[in-house]
């Protein structure tokens, strides 16, 4: 098989080496020459413009996407769209609004697979969780190019139809919001409380054997094992929001109260006036713990 990658930035460039690991065959594209190189220093075959990527690809593409949410989406498409037909496959391993998944696979020429990955570049060792929708044959067709960008063949799973696999995500990110301000919470509690607390202890022991006990939590004691039990300079200011607002609202739609994943978003928002809430700064630093975003720092 021969899989096309387009979007090299760090979540692309692993599925191209994750993909080019398992034995398949791999053309490259990005608008960035430097990625491109990336890519083909790791075994790729670059291309220089999506008109050189298909041409590379020959007649049965199968396509993976791997561009930013939103406009760069409908744009690649666009530039695609000629060249696809009914035989070809296109993932977008983006996190899309499902909405727009629902509305790019009805009008996609090709069998539309929308692909929600969690995991981030931390998890890149170990692969990826994929939630993916779409067509079934095309989600067999791909399903050893999934094996190895996720963790195996428990790492991935077709949700249903066109939609399902990025509203899949949508709601892991929401729980993921909520996870993220418990941990901060009590966290916060023990830093603010009676007794002078080595919270990377604290982490560590809740980590062996505890009922709270996960990779969040692993995290959280990196952040105290780098940082210091006060988290340094890291500030109370959380980024991201998108997926958790999609989240909130689709709750209020079907009329599903999600006080947690709701609290934790407004909490998330609240970040940006500076009070200084240690809760904040500590899910500030697991965002760097698990995705590798920018640590905003206290001046």
């Amino acid at each position: 098989m021969q899989l096309g990658v387009i979007g090299l930035g760090r979540m692309g460039q692993i599925v191209v080496d994750r993909v080019l690991e398992a034995g398949t065959d791999v053309v490259a594209f990005d608008l960035d020459a430097e990625a491109v190189a990336t890519a083909a220093d790791a075994g790729a075959e670059p291309a220089d413009s999506i008109a050189d990527f298909v041409d590379r690809l020959g007649e049965t593409k199968r396509i993976w996407l791997m561009v930013p949410a939103g406009e760069a989406v409908d744009a690649t498409l666009e530039e695609l769209e000629a060249h696809l037909d009914a035989d070809d496959v296109v993932v977008d391993g983006g996190n899309s609004y499902f909405e727009d998944t629902v509305r790019r696979a009805e009008s996609c020429p090709a069998a539309y697979l929308d692909c929600g990955t969690s995991g981030g570049p931390a998890g890149a060792d170990l692969g990826f969780s994929l939630m993916i929708g779409g067509p079934e044959w095309a989600y067999d067709e791909l399903e050893p190019v999934f094996d190895a960008v996720a963790t195996g063949p428990d790492g991935h799973e077709r949700m249903g139809p066109s939609g399902s696999g990025h509203y899949v995500k949508m709601v892991h990110n929401g729980v993921e919001y909520a996870l993220m301000q418990a941990y901060g919470e009590g966290f916060e509690l023990l830093a603010e409380g009676r007794y002078d607390l080595d919270l990377e202890a604290v982490a560590s022991v809740w980590n062996n054997g505890a009922v709270i006990r996960s990779w969040l939590l692993e995290l959280c004691e990196e952040a105290f094992r780098e940082e210091g039990s006060d988290l340094g300079d890291v500030a109370d200011r959380i980024e991201g929001g998108s997926t958790g607002t999609w989240t909130v609202r689709e709750g209020l739609e079907q009329e599903v109260p999600l006080p947690l994943i709701y609290t934790a978003l407004g909490e998330r928002f609240g970040s940006r006036a500076d009070d200084g809430r240690f809760s904040r700064r500590l899910a500030n630093r697991l965002r760097y713990g698990f995705g590798r975003h920018e640590v905003p720092r206290r001046e």
